[in-house]
């Protein structure tokens, strides 16, 4: 596999990364869901029509659920088609590859610990734009689920390497981008001086979401509860805006 110098030579490392990050928020609810294919029935009369966010929704928790209970190797997209109850030509039609499909899963998992900033937002100072970006909304925020996720995908890394990468990109890779965008900015804008963008995105990614071992490897050590995650969040970024231009 690859590795990308955004991981700084650690592709392992990077792997685990994204799995602190959400090990580090609390809440939220996950409604399962198990509709017939192409139409879902909500009581008696005319079946309603999914929408295609419904349709992907609808996959993407059928996956989740295949891969927490049977492992990822046993995640095949003629298993998930049938634990969401739709043809493997419908589910092609929505996802093109098994690799496609596990990235949209990533993604979905980086969305609920991360904030896309608008445009009123970039024009904030940098401080504030790291916090919001990195603090999601408490209606973001997952159950374990996805941390069960990383772990079977941990566990197959190796014999799987597409979905791997997938995951480096979709994941450690893009939440760095995001946090070296925001980091460009500033210095561009004159805010701050940082001669190595992407070294001190990694650094502030460390520094917010800690050792991801603990908590991947210990199933019982428990989320993170937001009040905490905040006030990490929050320490984190003055010590690293404090020191990363000395």
């Amino acid at each position: 596999m690859a590795v990308n110098k955004e991981t700084d030579g650690f592709p392992y490392v990077s792997l685990v990364l994204i799995a602190s990050t959400l090990l580090h928020v609390q809440g939220g609810r996950q409604v399962i869901s198990r509709l017939s294919d192409p139409e879902v029935c909500r009581g008696p009369g005319r079946p309603q029509q999914l929408d295609a966010a419904e349709r992907e929704t609808l996959i993407l928790d059928a996956a989740e659920r295949v891969i927490i209970r049977n492992g990822l190797e046993a995640a095949s997209m003629s298993a998930i088609a049938v634990e969401a109850g739709m043809s493997k030509r419908t589910l092609y039609g929505v996802f093109d590859s098994r690799a496609e499909l596990f990235a949209a899963i990533v993604r979905r998992i980086r969305s609920s610990v991360t904030h896309t900033l608008d445009a009123s937002e970039h024009r904030l100072p940098l401080e504030q734009r790291l916090r919001l970006l990195l603090l999601p909304s408490i209606d973001k925020q997952p159950n374990s689920a996805p941390a069960a996720i990383l772990r079977a995908l941990v566990a197959e890394a190796e014999r799987q390497p597409e979905l791997a990468e997938e995951f480096l990109e979709e994941g450690p890779r893009a939440l760095r981008k995001l946090i070296r965008k925001e980091l460009e900015l500033a210095v561009a804008n004159g805010e701050i001086r940082i001669s190595d963008t992407i070294m001190a995105a990694d650094l502030l990614a460390g520094m917010v979401f800690g050792d991801p071992l603990t908590h991947l490897v210990d199933p019982n050590a428990g989320l993170i509860p937001p009040k905490e995650r905040e006030r990490r969040l929050n320490k984190a970024i003055d010590v690293f805006l404090h020191g990363i231009g000395g």
